[in-house]
């Protein structure tokens, strides 16, 4: 998936087309991510003891990835993502390999 939690998007699709926001969560199994302030539903929920009165609340609800794109923290734009491998070695003097993520507009490491 091309976000991560805390990543900054822009909507590019839905009712909330256009809206900035954080991804407070990402489920990549699902393909979907819940944004601040975007996709919210009003739920009337019954009350269920005194310490949880009933009533009418605001909930933010997962859209799909693909609706959303990351801001470059560099640029400021929104910017598809492209991913460049890189060999670091560790304490032991062992290679292994990361996958950083790129903005494709400015070359910025976003990770």
């Amino acid at each position: 998936m091309h976000v991560k939690s805390n990543d900054t998007v822009i909507v590019i699709s839905g009712k909330d087309k256009g809206k900035k926001g954080k991804v407070s969560a990402a489920f990549p199994k699902l393909n979907r991510v819940t944004v601040e302030g975007v996709n919210v539903v009003t739920k009337h929920q019954k009350a269920r003891n005194q310490m949880q009165p009933g009533g009418i609340i605001h909930k933010e609800m997962p859209i799909d990835a693909s609706n959303v794109m990351l801001v470059c923290p560099k640029c400021g734009k929104a910017a598809r993502v492209s991913h460049k491998v890189e060999s670091v070695a560790d304490d032991n003097g062992k290679m292994h390999r990361k996958m950083i993520r790129v903005c494709k507009k400015c070359g910025a490491e976003i990770d």
